[in-house]
């Protein structure tokens, strides 16, 4: 008789184990009627009738078979409710940065125009010379240098 029970109480332990690890590797819905908590408390602490309740009630039939029951799948929250759970995996999140990409990439492009039409402007000035009879003189307002100054 005692060999009996504990064969029973390995097989129980064994059933927990197998059970426990299912509810933890099952996808968020593929588990029905309690959060994964849930279930997992059941199995911990009922471990013959929450593994058995697991198996039957708690995990979504496999794909050939049809569901016998209809309990709602998941916890509770409906797929278009959810968020995602990164943000590389939210497309309006993504589609934000890309705009924002492209605005700063104009914004320097632009930039980077209006520097080279001033470079342009002040290289033409400088080729086209000062009037005569006036010292050139630096961009700044600076008197001009050495190699500016024309030689008297």
């Amino acid at each position: 008789m005692v060999r009996l029970y504990a064969l029973l109480f390995v097989v129980q332990i064994v059933l927990a184990v197998c059970a426990l690890i299912s509810c933890l590797s099952a996808e968020e819905g593929e588990i029905r009627a309690l959060p994964r908590i849930g279930w997992v408390l059941i199995i911990l602490f009922f471990p013959l009738v929450g593994s058995i309740a697991w198996f039957v009630a708690g995990r979504e039939p496999a794909a050939g078979r049809p569901a016998r029951t209809r309990w709602p799948v998941g916890n509770g929250f409906s797929e278009r409710d959810r968020r995602p759970v990164a943000p590389d995996d939210d497309p309006e999140f993504l589609k934000s940065i890309a705009e924002r990409s492209r605005q700063d990439d104009r914004e320097l492009f632009r930039r980077w125009e209006e520097d080279l039409r001033r470079r342009e402007d002040d290289l033409r000035r400088r080729q086209a010379g000062p009037p005569d009879g006036v010292p050139p003189r630096s961009r700044d307002g600076e008197p001009p240098r050495e190699e500016d100054r024309p030689e008297v």
